[in-house]
Parts: structure tokens; C-alpha cells; sequence
């Protein structure tokens, strides 16, 4: 049913919502040390919700939620921080078409990416990707592998001089720096591990507006569009974000642009920031 192919495009979507902290990237870095960060906008214990949308012929229906997470584990013995981003389709969405995707990044204490993988089962179909990273030589090493729906299993390996990066670690990282110099219409380009490949993606900043959230709010954001991978000389738009303008750099809104209508993702609540909320304008 083609109008509920919303459950593939929100994943990734709101995934790439939660990246748009990449647009504060500085240049290239060359080694596993060079790849360490102070984390200075989030912490363990962190968790945030949010409502999908989607707009079929002037109608807008609940599509479903997401749910992010941040907290303190292990990773092959190494103290890590783990982010967690679970898509769930609304029950009206399930009963024609069930949705549940879930994300998982592991990070060093110092933001350096260790492993991802993503589970989605969207209708009959269940997939996997997963990256594995490794530091080799001043290198920056991934392992991909991608599970498709069929149970066929494809390896793909990739390595550069640059730090490496998937749907949620570059998040983490990003979410640190500063945008405060950045121009409008300035454009910034990041690389992405899918599973699959690594991608290089291009984010437009479109400078600052106010936005009520769904947890009756009012901030002042950051704003940034996603042009599409394959006719970025065309300027097309798919995705549109926006994140707080505070050290949160919290993501509150995206809207991305399909061939078959319009969907939303709003923020609905959150908890455990790490700090002061200082974009907000105002709260009912």
C-alpha cells in the first residue's frame, strides 16, 4: 500500500533529523585520536519522544512515535555511551502496514564511533544494517553489512582518512559544536555509513525561526534542508529541520517532502538535558 511507505521514509528521515547537528562539523580528522570529542550537549540518561505525521490529500493521521535514548554501557569491555531511536507505528498504521524500527550506536566516552545497527520491519519485510568501526594505521575503517528482507547477507568495507559517521553517531558528535558564525545559504557536506555504503550528504542552513512544538512550547531554532542524494545540482529539497539554538541542540521539528504528500515529526517531550533550555521564547 504505497501511501503507507511513510514507516521507510520516517526512519530514515527522522534519523537524519537527529544528524542535522552534522551541519556544525569541522574539518576533516585523520585519527582515532583526532576523532575524540568533549561531549558538551547531552549526557546519559537522556531520553526524548516524538509524534509522526503524515498529510494523504489535505488529511493529516497520526502515523506514529519515536522514542531517543542515551545511556551508559559497555562495549566489548569498553566503557561506552549507547543511543537508542525506536520508531513504532501507530495502531492505525500496524493494522495495514506494522512499523518498528530500531536504531542502536555505540560511542566511546569521548565520542569516538565503535558499532551501529539497524533493525526495520516495515510490512512483511525485516532488514539489518550494521557498522562496525575499527582505527587501523591513523585510518578510519568500517565493516558494513546489510540483511535483506530475502536473508541474503552483503559485506561491503570502506576506508579514508576521515572519521567515519552513521545516522546516530554523527548526531553526538555534532551536537557540540557551534553554528554561531554560520551564514545563510551556507552549505556543509558530511560523510554517512548506511549498512549498505558511505554516503556524502548536503545540508542548506536557512538561519533562525520560532517553532511550537507538541509539548506546548515555543523555541527558537536553528533551521536546515536536506537535498536530495541524487539531484542535488537541481536543489531539491526532501527534508527540513529544525534544532534549538542552545547548547541542547535539541531536534523539535522536521518536515520532509514526499512524491505522495507530506509528513511532519514534532517534539512531544524530553527529559534529562544536560543543559539550560535557553532557546525558549515562550511556554503556555
Amino acid at each position: 500500500m504505497r501511501k503507507f511507505n511513510l514507516s521507510i521514509i520516517a526512519s530514515r528521515a527522522l534519523s537524519i533529523l537527529f544528524l542535522v547537528g552534522a551541519s556544525f562539523m569541522l574539518p576533516a580528522m585523520q585519527t582515532y585520536a583526532q576523532c575524540e570529542h568533549e561531549n558538551k550537549a547531552f549526557q546519559a540518561g537522556e531520553a526524548l519522544t516524538y509524534d509522526l505525521y503524515f498529510n494523504w490529500k489535505f488529511i493529516w493521521v497520526k502515523a506514529g512515535t519515536a522514542n531517543y535514548t542515551v545511556k551508559k554501557t559497555t562495549y566489548k569491555g569498553q566503557e561506552s555511551l549507547r543511543t537508542d531511536l525506536l520508531f513504532q507505528g501507530s495502531k492505525r498504521l500496524n493494522s495495514v502496514f506494522p512499523m518498528k524500527d530500531t536504531l542502536i550506536s555505540q560511542m566511546t566516552p569521548t565520542m569516538v564511533p565503535l558499532y551501529y545497527r539497524k533493525g526495520a520491519l516495515e510490512g512483511k519485510r525485516y532488514t539489518v544494517d550494521e557498522v562496525w568501526y575499527s582505527y587501523p594505521n591513523g585510518k578510519s575503517h568500517v565493516n558494513q553489512h546489510f540483511l535483506t528482507h530475502e536473508g541474503e547477507l552483503l559485506k561491503t568495507q570502506h576506508e579514508t582518512d576521515e572519521c567515519n559517521y552513521d545516522m546516530l553517531s554523527i548526531l553526538n558528535v555534532a551536537r557540540s559544536f557551534d553554528a554561531s558564525d554560520y551564514k545563510v545559504g551556507q552549505r556543509i557536506h558530511f560523510p554517512m555509513a548506511t549498512g549498505k555504503k558511505v554516503e556524502e550528504q548536503t545540508l542548506v542552513y536557512k538561519g533562525k525561526e520560532v517553532f511550537e512544538a507538541n509539548d506546548d512550547v515555543k523555541y527558537r531554532c536553528l533551521v536546515f534542508s536536506l537535498l536530495d542524494y541524487d539531484v542535488k545540482d537541481k536543489d531539491k529539497e526532501m527534508l527540513r529541520f529544525y534544532v534549538t539554538d542552545d547548547q541542547n541542540h535539541l531536534p523539535v521539528r522536521i518536515d520532509f517532502y514526499l512524491r505522495f504528500g507530506t509528513a511532519k515529526a514534532f517534539y512531544k517531550s524530553g527529559k534529562g538535558l544536560k543543559n539550560p533550555q535557553t532557546s525558549i521564547v515562550k511556554k503556555k
